[in-house]
């Protein structure tokens, strides 16, 4: 078992373009759908990155050598506002999020993003970073933790429900060929 410890994003201490690159991880077919290169995808998100102000929504996730080796993105109810300038190509993304995430109640957590370093992948730090979120959310007396899972990676929903989340919805967005779904899931406290 690895040690994980997780900061506030900083985009003035942190390495934009590796969390830019775990963030493009999370959602890469959407990016890749709008911008045809993931090296131009990587790059838009790093220059929107470089304008984020430090909340506690958005953590990078560190080992013992403080290298960051992923990224999480969990809040309680709802999300707050993140208003700044963004590309277009980032607006539409957030737009069909809006269509397709877990509606968030009161007292929920919800788990947005969750990403690890390809080169970490399948030994157990992604399952480790979700029972840490669960935790913090039984400490906080909260009701549920909801997370999504997209249609087409069967891998994170067997993951979800192999720890315990069970679907409670399904939602899609069809624009002419492109189609974006997700696996609604809850994990009751």
């Amino acid at each position: 078992m690895i040690n994980l410890h997780y900061e506030n994003f900083n985009p003035k201490t942190h390495d934009i373009l590796k969390v830019a690159k775990l963030v493009y991880d999370v959602d890469f077919r959407t990016f890749d759908m709008l911008f045809k290169d993931s090296s131009k995808a990587i790059s838009t998100i790093a220059n929107d990155l470089k304008k984020h102000n430090p909340t506690s929504t958005f953590k990078v996730i560190l080992n013992d050598n403080n290298e960051i080796i992923g990224v999480l993105m969990a809040y309680v109810s709802d999300k707050p506002l993140d208003i700044r300038i963004k590309s277009l190509k980032l607006i539409i993304v957030d737009v069909l999020d809006y269509f397709v995430l877990s509606d968030v109640k009161k007292d929920d957590l919800y788990l947005a993003e969750i990403a690890i370093d390809d080169s970490l992948r399948g030994q157990g730090i992604g399952r480790q970073v979700i029972f840490d979120v669960i935790e913090y959310a039984k400490s906080k007396k909260l009701n549920r933790v909801t997370i999504d899972a997209d249609f087409r990676n069967v891998g994170a929903r067997k993951l979800y429900e192999k720890i315990g989340f069970k679907e409670f919805n399904k939602k899609r967005v069809k624009i002419g060929s492109f189609e974006r779904g997700m696996h609604n899931m809850e994990l009751i406290l």
